[in-house]
């Protein structure tokens, strides 16, 4: 019961780059089963951005699932994109969960764009002012609603989409400062409490890819820049390094 999940995040698609990107997917149904996007879409959130990415993932041989990630809030204009993406056949996942049916096997998939806050020793809290509460309120609910949509999965395999890092690990590279507007532990702790196959998360563009939660799950970092090709491919499995 073998799964190949492609993965991206990070792809920020403009004007320039209609018809481009498209074209580094061809193929992607001999090499990949389902193609996941993490976050990210776009350079400014904007509803013709949206319509760019739509276009570039849309009747593509594999089923897409996305989430969205910082850049495609910035116009305000985040509900628009997600229907866009969706009258695409685009699945975006905003905080629950969809299973796909990959030949005799099936694949869960939780996520959202995840939040930020901090790793072990260096988090913020929820103590103080009420502005430093909401924002770390902000992770803890986003994770309780993963914790409990793993929860609910009854599949073969489960993998969780993100745009922020659950570990510190994928974050190499960046600047130590900025490694709690990253990600956050909140996000581990949830996908360890129920266990995942694979969990993939974009937004470290300067990171590393490859790390792991504390309780064990593979954690992928699949930012383009990192990967610096169109898609990584993991296998999901009994031999799960070998795709």
């Amino acid at each position: 019961m073998r799964i190949r999940v492609a993965a991206v995040g990070d792809v920020h698609l403009g004007e320039d780059i209609r018809g481009r990107y498209r074209r580094r997917l061809e193929g992607i149904e001999e090499r990949a089963d389902v193609l996941l996007v993490a976050g990210d879409l776009t350079r400014h959130g904007t509803p013709e951005e949206g319509r760019i990415v739509a276009d570039e993932f849309r009747d593509l041989p594999v089923p897409v699932v996305a989430v969205l990630g910082n850049h495609d809030y910035q116009s305000d204009a985040e509900d628009e994109i997600v229907d866009l993406l969706r009258e695409a056949g685009i699945q975006v996942l905003q905080d629950d969960s969809t299973v796909i049916t990959c030949g005799d096997a099936r694949l869960g998939v939780v996520g959202g764009k995840g939040f930020c806050g901090g790793f072990a020793g260096k988090c913020a809290s929820e103590f103080g002012e009420p502005e430093m509460k909401a924002f770390v309120r902000h992770t803890r609910e986003i994770a309780d609603l993963w914790h409990k949509a793993l929860k609910g999965l009854d599949t073969d395999h489960r993998v969780v989409l993100s745009h922020y890092s659950p570990v510190k690990d994928t974050l190499t590279g960046e600047p130590p400062e900025i490694y709690p507007f990253l990600g956050s532990y909140l996000l581990a702790e949830a996908v360890d409490a129920e266990g995942a196959d694979l969990f993939v998360h974009g937004h470290a563009h300067a990171g590393v890819e490859k790390g792991v939660t504390p309780g064990g799950v593979r954690v992928r970092n699949v930012a383009l820049p990192v990967l610096q090709r169109a898609y990584a491919v993991y296998c999901l499995g009994d031999e799960p390094e070998n795709c």
